[in-house]
């Protein structure tokens, strides 16, 4: 083993894989930072151009974008309000309020470091525990899938803000948007009202598009003094992350890094879920004064953390099974091949050298990600300077060059637009727009896999209560919305007599 990993060393440690590591990072975080744009997107891009290069430089390149773009879309999540990335949409729920108050670069500083700590944890499981986290994740079915949907579906009621019947609404108007399109069972249509664009579904980035961008710019046309408002506080003195901030959030960044891992190893997840699900954690052991959703530190540490914690382990079902974790692992699965790597479980004894020399360059490529990330979020941040009216105009074009990337399709900018113009009235109602992205994320996982099980077991749903893995998870998900809901009374109780001992403190 050890003659492997030096072997693998010798391999790594070259200027060219160095270079192309860094490249491929730095076109991953614009291309995430960009709406519209994605790391799929740039991978399938440059695909072709790899084919000049080694095995190595080329896969520690591919996989250089996927963490890179996984970051960037933070950065439009926390500036813009608007998530570059499906992954990225819990982040903007307390990072765009940090960015309205003055703290733009707080608020990226501490998406950077939560992404580093993320993307090394997950590097290193991928790294040292891919066969242990592999037999656990190969132990789900359709029930299991089913049962974590439903867990993650429980965070609605942590995002729901203060009625959660709206956020209920909210999430069953996105899993009702999931079904749209042709039926991946029975193969008929739903929904499409004789729209034969609408046989593909809804898609998911388009909606978001409108949800969050398009709607804020048709509030900021509405109100223009709250605009000017915003343009304000771009940087304050005190719109810095110290040290003493990274430490009281370094739990929560470890403990979300180690969810999103657990999430990401599991085919068919990925790090949107992770996100929410983390994002409800650090919620629910929030500490007096910490107010989630009104510009919390650890609101932005906990989803970053998490989704970018679930990027390497995403690979670890398509390295030792040949099952690609999301929709970018797939795309990585033609490059491996293409590569001339037979991925499966004899990956590692057939081509153990550059396999160890691509998951150590996974490891640093999350180093290089941070020393990248803070030479250009000083750049980023400067978007907070641009006069409201210009950057209205030119956030609109952009969404609507990304929503039409999308698909190449008209359709996608019509969509993106009516959800704009849908969530600028729910917003109006205070219905709360996160809910969904949750029903659209989940929905479809929930419902396949509930049929699938229903399925499997002749109709009868004692099968979600006989495997000890779903049983576990459906208990799971009532003792969290139980804990919760005990949590917010307990929380706000806390915070009452908490701001009432800082006003009695305060000298008149």
């Amino acid at each position: 083993m050890s003659e492997v990993i030096l072997s693998a060393l010798a391999q790594l440690a070259t200027l060219e894989n160095l270079l192309f590591t860094n490249i491929g990072i730095f076109i991953g975080i614009i291309f995430g930072a960009i709406p519209g744009l994605n790391g799929n997107l740039a991978i399938t891009i440059l695909l072709p151009f790899t084919f000049q290069l080694g095995t190595v430089p080329a896969l520690l390149m591919l996989t250089g974008i996927f963490f890179g773009a996984n970051f960037g879309g933070s950065i439009s999540a926390i500036l813009i309000n608007t998530p570059g990335t499906n992954a990225a949409a819990a982040t903007l729920i307390d990072g765009y309020p940090m960015c309205q108050k003055g703290k733009p670069q707080k608020a990226l500083d501490t998406a950077l470091v939560a992404s580093t700590v993320g993307g090394l944890i997950s590097a290193l499981c991928l790294l040292f525990f891919t066969p242990q986290i592999s037999k656990i994740a190969i132990k789900f079915g359709a029930p299991e899938y089913f049962a974590l949907a439903l867990f993650g579906l429980s965070v609605i009621a942590s995002v729901s803000g203060k009625s959660l019947i709206k956020g209920l609404i909210s999430g069953g108007l996105g899993i009702l948007l999931s079904t749209v399109g042709i039926d991946s069972i029975s193969g008929l249509t739903r929904f499409t009202f004789g729209n034969i664009r609408l046989y593909n579904g809804v898609k998911m980035l388009a909606v978001l598009l409108g949800v969050y961008a398009i709607a804020q710019m048709i509030v900021r046309v509405a109100n223009p003094e709250n605009g000017k408002a915003s343009e304000m506080q771009a940087s304050g003195e005190n719109d810095r992350l110290t040290g003493a901030e990274v430490k009281q959030s370094l739990w929560t960044m470890i403990k979300s890094a180690l969810i999103g891992a657990f999430i990401g190893a599991v085919p068919g997840t990925g790090g949107a879920i992770a996100s929410f699900i983390a994002y409800n954690e650090a919620k629910r052991c929030a500490k007096p004064g910490e107010k989630f959703g009104e510009g919390e530190l650890k609101g932005v540490a906990a989803p970053e953390a998490a989704n970018n914690g679930a990027t390497a382990a995403t690979l670890i079902p398509l390295l030792t099974m040949g099952i690609p974790g999301d929709v970018v692992a797939a795309t990585l699965l033609g490059a491996f091949t293409m590569h001339g790597l037979v991925v499966g479980p004899k990956l590692f004894s057939n081509s153990g050298p550059v396999l160890y020399a691509i998951l150590i360059g996974c490891v640093i490529s999350q180093l290089f990600m941070f020393f990248q990330g803070k030479y250009l979020l000083k750049l980023f941040v400067k978007i907070t300077h641009i006069p409201q009216q210009l950057l209205t105009a030119m956030l609109v074009v952009i969404c609507c060059a990304g929503a039409f990337a999308i698909g190449k399709s008209e359709m996608d900018i019509t969509v993106m637009l009516i959800f704009g113009i849908v969530a600028y009235l729910m917003q109006k109602l205070d219905f709360p727009p996160v809910p969904i992205v949750l029903g659209m994320v989940l929905g479809p996982i929930a419902e396949s896999n509930l049929r699938n099980s229903l399925v499997m077991s002749g109709g009868s749903w004692a099968i979600f209560v006989q495997r000890p893995i779903c049983l576990a998870f459906i208990l799971l998900t009532f003792v969290l919305i139980w804990l919760l809901k005990k949590g917010d009374a307990r929380q706000r109780a806390a915070t009452q007599k908490f701001m009432k001992d800082e006003s009695e403190e305060t000298p008149e």
